[in-house]
């Protein structure tokens, strides 16, 4: 059975955080993918309070980026599953995937036959002609899509490739072909039931994270991480303070210590403005 986690108002050092890792889908964006309406106001705070705002997302930069205009000029992202690492609009940390081994993904994904290949450029996604058919739904994700014959034909800068699946079973994929083909060789991670994820081995959201903190000298046990599902597990594991949505399946918690309220009912913004209570602002 998980271990029983603890009302997140019980965390006796709130005070103490000083940079917040936070995931996007089903975490801080609710079902219907809006953030919580006092958001900005609540980064403007924690800034002032010397609290360090980073979503962490499978999203590349540039889409995260977007998502906070307001903001995002003093802000961290951990974008890519944290192979691709920005601050204050400059990248700290880039990750690349061998062009090699990304054809070796698009092939396989060609050949599987229910899910269709992404493979992210940074500031672009390449995605075959034949998944045209779930623009909508990948757009969502990636603002620069460019369809392309072939991801086997390419040779560009590529830190993440990932698969769309449109039946919503990129768990049963993974566990009965991706994971056994490359689980090996890189960090495969299910990013909720519609995508699977492949980065270099040791790319991970924890890795991001540790990445930041060490680049700005945060100690990561005041560091704060809040997720929901298995692509936040080694960045709720690494953070000083670890907290769930109460949304998240129950095998996460395990994974963390501290209980939040779920997307739907705002956790995060509950959570930073505990934070900012403990802190005096």
């Amino acid at each position: 059975m998980p271990s029983p986690l603890i009302d997140f108002t019980q965390d006796p050092e709130l005070g103490s955080i000083r940079l917040i890792a936070c995931d996007m889908d089903c975490t801080l964006l609710a079902d219907d993918k809006t953030q919580p309406e006092n958001m900005p106001e609540l980064i403007e705070r924690l800034h002032r309070a010397g609290v360090l705002f980073c979503p962490a997302s499978g999203r590349p930069g540039p889409t995260l980026q977007l998502m906070f205009p307001e903001h995002r000029h003093e802000m961290a992202f951990c974008a890519d599953n944290g192979a691709h690492i920005i601050y204050q609009d400059e990248p700290l940390y880039k990750e690349l995937l061998d062009p090699a081994v990304y054809r070796e993904i698009a092939a396989a994904t060609e050949a599987e036959g229910t899910g269709t290949a992404v493979l992210c450029a940074f500031d672009k996604a390449y995605v075959p002609e034949s998944g045209r058919v779930h623009h909508e739904a990948i757009e969502v994700y990636y603002k620069s899509i460019e369809y392309v014959d072939s991801i086997e034909d390419l040779d560009v800068e590529a830190n993440k490739f990932t698969i769309y699946f449109p039946e919503r079973n990129s768990r049963s994929r993974y566990e009965e072909t991706f994971g056994p083909a490359f689980g090996e060789r890189l960090d495969v991670a299910c990013a909720g039931e519609e995508w699977l994820d492949f980065m270099n081995k040791g790319v991970n959201k924890g890795a991001g994270l540790r990445h930041l903190c060490g680049r700005l000298g945060i100690d990561i046990a005041d560091a704060a991480a809040v997720g929901d599902t298995y692509n936040d597990i080694e960045m709720l594991e690494a953070a000083g303070h670890s907290f769930v949505v109460a949304n998240a399946a129950e095998h996460m918690h395990d994974h963390a210590r501290y209980l939040i309220p779920s997307n739907n009912d705002r956790g995060v913004a509950a959570l930073i403005e505990a934070i900012l209570a403990a802190k005096g602002y």
